[in-house]
């Protein structure tokens, strides 16, 4: 366990990563799927106020900071419209169940329930996101989720006592930045489809 004002650190790496993101969104070298990052900017902060309502602390600022990156890629996709990338049936399906799964958290009110649904809701609107990462990495940029990870970890290990509350979303957006970092970095969709061809011949 670290010091809970580690929680600072990570989140000035986390807006330096979404930062990242958002200038190369301006200048058309990344093209974010809209119904990913709205929801991502929209789910963090509802579970932000949950978390702050469960008395969570400090550690919370992750979670806000994990929906104010996706604010700015947001806007800045926005203010490119090269920057856009196509949504398909699949992604409206994704952004329709995770909207579901936010009206079931607020129904619900906080508590565990609340942050499962939080995380569920979250997990869904990746889909899209994770699918475009497999097939088409270079549409996106991996420090943005790099630093997502990092500073999950970091709020991870500040966290003074071990709670569900307290831990889980940072834990899923470890898990879930890591798999993003790792699709997009290592263009780990595009190998797996050169495998699978190479063995076919």
């Amino acid at each position: 366990m670290i010091n809970e004002k580690f929680v600072y650190l990570g989140a000035i790496i986390n807006v330096i990563g979404s930062s990242t993101y958002a200038w190369n969104t301006l200048k058309g070298k990344t093209k974010p799927n809209r119904v990913t990052w709205f929801l991502w900017m929209l789910i963090p902060m509802i579970a932000f106020f949950a978390m702050i309502g469960e008395g969570v602390g400090l550690t919370s600022l992750m979670t806000f900071m994990v929906g104010f990156g996706p604010f700015l890629v947001l806007t800045a996709s926005l203010m490119n419209k090269k920057a856009y990338w196509k949504i398909s049936t699949l992604d409206w399906w994704c952004g329709g169940l995770s909207v579901l799964a936010v009206i079931l958290w607020i129904i619900t009110g906080t508590g565990v329930i609340a942050i499962i649904l939080s995380i569920l809701a979250d997990l869904l609107a990746s889909v899209p996101t994770v699918i475009k990462s497999y097939r088409d990495p270079s549409s996106e940029h991996h420090s943005v989720f790099r630093n997502g990870a990092i500073s999950a970890a970091i709020t991870m290990l500040a966290i003074q006592h071990q709670t569900f509350s307290a831990f889980a979303f940072p834990l899923y957006i470890f898990l879930n930045c890591s798999v993003l970092y790792t699709l997009i970095r290592f263009r780990l969709g595009l190998k797996i489809k050169s495998l699978i061809l190479s063995n076919r011949n």
